[in-house]
């Protein structure tokens, strides 16, 4: 999780919404990581979670990534939780929750309701202070800006 809070302070410093996320293998091996860039790119789908499985799909040459562990520092989108539906992973582990858009229990269950063709194991909660506190500060400042 200290990697993707790494990646979610790269990309506040790029001025995206600082959300980092890092895929590994069942080795261990970080397949991919990467932080939000939905501004910079003008790209919708740009969010940490898409960037690193497509990042790793490509990397491995395959679309589905089974065995697989993401570490995301926000709970997943409906977009992003989907995504990783298709992209078959193990599991997820994230910090913050979304009480607003929360895709894996929050708000809606995608991955984990049993009707969807795959599920996936979460954890959530990890680190949540210090990744809670990167989203809070990076909405102050700006609010502060405005």
């Amino acid at each position: 999780m200290e990697q993707a809070i790494a990646q979610a302070r790269l990309a506040a410093a790029a001025g995206e919404v600082p959300v980092g996320a890092l895929l590994v293998d069942r080795d261990g091996v970080v397949l991919a990581a990467s932080g939000n860039n939905c501004v910079a790119a003008s790209d919708p789908t740009g969010h940490a979670e898409v960037r690193v499985l497509r990042a790793a799909a490509a990397r491995v040459g395959n679309y589905r990534l089974p065995g697989t562990t993401l570490y995301v520092t926000l709970e997943p989108c409906a977009m992003c939780a989907a995504a990783m539906v298709i992209a078959r992973i193990d599991r997820l582990v994230f910090g913050a929750t979304d009480p607003r858009a929360g895709g894996v229990g929050s708000v809606y269950a995608i991955g984990i309701d049993g009707r969807l063709n795959h599920r996936f194991h979460v954890t959530g909660g990890v680190l949540a202070e210090p990744c809670g506190d990167l989203l809070r500060d990076f909405f102050r400042s700006r609010r502060k800006a405005r």
